[in-house]
């Protein structure tokens, strides 16, 4: 498994009652936390827009990275992406972090007027974006592609990001054909849940149990070869609970989720315990799935202020 030391990121999409001051309050209270970077969500809902969002982050902070976990590859242009990726890279003097996914919740096409092609066409097109996008980025004068989905024309990108010889790049997901694909391409992959459904429910919980967690860290080691080692593995934890009695609690939800009491307290998705407990878990995980990339979404990230403080960098 990977030696990387832990890192952690908050994972959120608007400042308290919605002002642009309580956003940037927000960014530098998780950079004082100890935060490793502030990623966003990239969908059509009550949230900011994550490429504005970001830069005011670069804007009021001085040392956290900054993302989107994941930008939608079907939302916009590569090309268009690629420019974006690059300006808010010399925005935040070289703290971007771009990710990429091929679009998977159903509402946001059906809202956009967007085609939720299948499954098989949604991951050629994000492959092929891929390509684009690096290409761009990685390429010092034009760079062209002529693909089943995209055509670039001797466009040379500018400005130029200032991470060399480009921004990291992660790549999320949960079925074996793109993490394969990311274990070639990212620089971080990113452990998720299979979303084939498009809605994203408890019905996924059962995807995201110990024995599935080995099996798709199992492909991006295959997949990876040798720059395995130099991989960042990358998961988001969606509830959390600080208890004094996890093993109720699991005991409670383990069946719902159709998985094992055993199993439940070590599913990536779920976090339980006391904060020392936590910490004893991402431990195990780290060991046990070689995960050292943790995501906090909205409701827990500064509650978990003290987990990070003790654990980001050991």
């Amino acid at each position: 498994m990977t030696t990387n030391t832990f890192r952690f990121a908050a994972q959120l999409s608007k400042g308290p009652g919605g002002t642009a001051r309580a956003w940037a309050e927000q960014a530098r209270r998780a950079e004082d936390l100890g935060y490793s970077a502030l990623l966003m969500p990239d969908h059509f809902g009550d949230q900011l827009a994550p490429v504005p969002a970001l830069a005011a982050v670069a804007a009021a902070t001085t040392t956290l990275r900054l993302g989107s976990l994941v930008f939608g590859n079907d939302y916009r242009h590569p090309l268009v992406l690629a420019k974006e990726a690059a300006t808010l890279d010399v925005l935040s003097e070289g703290r971007f972090e771009l990710s990429l996914g091929a679009g998977w919740m159903k509402t946001d096409y059906e809202e956009a007027g967007l085609t939720y092609d299948p499954p098989k066409v949604r991951v050629e097109r994000f492959e092929e974006a891929v390509q684009v996008i690096q290409g761009l980025l990685r390429t010092d004068g034009p760079f062209s592609f002529d693909g089943a989905y995209y055509l670039v024309r001797a466009h040379s990108l500018l400005p130029r990001p200032v991470q060399q010889p480009g921004p990291p790049l992660i790549i999320g997901g949960g079925g074996k054909r793109v993490l394969t694909f990311a274990a070639r391409h990212a620089d971080i992959v990113s452990i998720n849940a299979n979303l084939r459904d498009g809605t994203g429910g408890p019905e996924t919980a059962p995807n995201m149990s110990p024995a599935k967690t080995r099996e798709k860290v199992s492909w991006v080691k295959e997949a990876a070869g040798p720059r395995f080692d130099a991989l960042e593995l990358n998961a988001l934890i969606g509830f959390v609970m600080i208890t004094d009695d996890a093993n109720g609690i699991i005991e409670a939800m383990a069946p719902h989720f159709g998985i094992a009491v055993e199993d439940a307290l070590h599913v990536p998705a779920v976090l339980l315990g006391t904060l020392d407990e936590m910490a004893e878990e991402l431990q195990w995980r780290r060991e046990e799935y070689g995960i050292t990339y943790w995501s906090f979404e909205a409701d827990s990230w500064e509650d978990l202020g003290p987990l990070v403080s003790k654990l980001a960098g050991t």
